[in-house]
């Protein structure tokens, strides 16, 4: 056969497989504009396009959805939901259904996904302990028991899953980048620490102490780190309010050249220099902070509240640390959720049964989404994300 000929054979094919693409481009969907919102009375999970501002599939049977949260795969194909019933679900975004499931604890608090996307861990109140399974399959790879709850689960650079215990004040890193894990224990972290977060450059994880006021940092580009203490002591001399609701650490925000923590108990938000960690200033605020998030460009941080005043939103302008704007949006907004840009935030009102989307710069309402009791609201943009 002559190359002439050959040409002749392949330029047709090439035709007809251009063509059989274009009458099926309609009919794909991208990945990025995705997200989901956990929905927790009934178990189910509903999947959003941002640009579109809508509902555009529900998956259901996840089980018990009252402390949720989501991680996405690297390619943001899929959704993996953590259930407080110690359910781990591996969602299709794509076709809206349930790629894998498997009940493997009593009680579980969260989960991470690992840098390069092959290993889903999950952090468990009962029995405790960290169960880390395979992403592709969900089939157990390790299981870490500790002999305490586990809080603070976060993956970080290097295939390191980073957690803390409840009972034992105590922090562990789990590396798996040479197969199964290498442990490393961290003593000394504190009083009942109850959440923590990663930095997004993966190097300082920070952990929340319900026990005693203040918190403990870690520098994970130690080779042995030591537990740092910050902000002792930031209530003391005052009289202790009730906590209504602990505050979600991995909504604590880097905002500019400092963090902005909620205050355990207080109706105000902490500064902290994220250079020195030492205290930098206050915001008094509506009431006791559940999330103070901070938009993608850290030039605002949007803080909703605990009940009894949780139909709430105020905004904090970062360079003046003063409240600028604040929001109704209506009865318990448990959640906030930025676009990767930042140009809009998704809040969900779990009593109202609604999402609503407001513009971030003229704080004006530009959409809203049914939903039933809504509550975490998840971006695919996460996949990308240290620490989320």
């Amino acid at each position: 056969m002559n190359r002439a000929f050959s040409l002749m054979l392949i330029v047709p094919a090439l035709i007809v497989s251009i063509g059989v693409g274009s009458s099926r481009a309609d009919e794909l969907r991208a990945t990025g504009d995705l997200g989901v919102v956990v929905e927790r009375m009934t178990g189910s999970l509903l999947i959003v396009d941002q640009s579109e501002r809508a509902a555009i599939g529900r998956v259901e049977g996840l089980g018990d959805l009252s402390h949720a949260s989501v991680v996405f795969s690297p390619d943001q194909q899929y959704a993996f939901v953590f259930g407080r019933d110690g359910g781990l679900t591996k969602v299709d975004l794509l076709i809206g259904e349930i790629a894998g499931r498997v009940v493997q604890s009593g009680n579980a608090i969260g989960g991470a996904i690992s840098d390069d996307g092959k290993l889903v861990a999950v952090s468990n109140y009962e029995p405790g302990g960290v169960r880390v399974f395979d992403a592709s399959t969900l089939e157990l790879v390790a299981d870490i028991p500790t002999g305490s709850k586990t809080i603070g689960l976060v993956d970080a650079p290097g295939r390191r899953f980073v957690f803390t215990l409840w009972d034992l004040g105590e922090t562990w890193i789990a590396d798996f980048s040479s197969g199964m894990p290498q442990i490393t224990k961290i003593t000394g972290i504190g009083d009942r620490p109850y959440d923590a977060l990663i930095t997004a450059d993966g190097r300082r994880y920070i952990a929340g102490l319900f026990g005693e006021d203040g918190l403990t940092a870690l520098d994970l580009w130690e080779q042995q780190p030591t537990p740092e203490r910050i902000l002792a002591g930031y209530g003391r001399g005052e009289d202790a309010l009730p906590v209504y609701k602990m505050p979600h650490l991995e909504g604590w925000a880097l905002a500019g050249e400092r963090f902005v923590l909620p205050a355990v108990g207080r109706h105000e938000v902490l500064w902290v220099d994220a250079r020195t960690l030492e205290e930098t200033g206050r915001t008094k605020t509506h009431g006791q902070p559940v999330f103070a998030v901070a938009r993608p460009d850290g030039r605002q941080v949007w803080v909703n509240f605990a009940h009894p005043l949780n139909d709430t939103v105020q905004i904090i302008d970062t360079p003046s640390g003063e409240v600028v704007h604040s929001l109704k949006p209506g009865p318990a907004v448990l959640h906030m959720e930025f676009t990767p840009r930042g140009h809009e935030v998704w809040v969900s009102v779990r009593d109202a049964g609604r999402i609503d989307i407001y513009d971030t710069r003229t704080f004006e309402k530009t959409g809203e989404i049914a939903a039933d009791s809504p509550s975490g609201i998840f971006f695919t943009a996460r996949a990308h994300r240290t620490g989320l």
